[in-house]
């Protein structure tokens, strides 16, 4: 499940929670994030989706299980 860490936050957990969820490092995640900004794209807007729909960890949400 995915789900936004506590602890290891920059901006709002998402890079930290993806890089979680697939057994990377959250550095990597956030490069490569950054990087991406090189290419068009709605960038911004993912991140603003994703800070919405994946919930915090500890949260009502999470502990019910509806995360992504």
């Amino acid at each position: 499940m995915l789900v936004r860490p506590r602890s290891g936050r920059v901006v709002a957990g998402v890079c930290a929670a993806l890089a979680n969820r697939f057994g990377v490092s959250s550095t990597l995640v956030r490069l490569l994030f950054v990087l991406s900004f090189l290419l068009p794209g709605t960038q911004l807007v993912v991140y603003a989706v994703l800070w919405v729909l994946v919930p915090s960890e500890g949260s009502e949400r999470a502990r019910r299980g509806r995360g992504l």
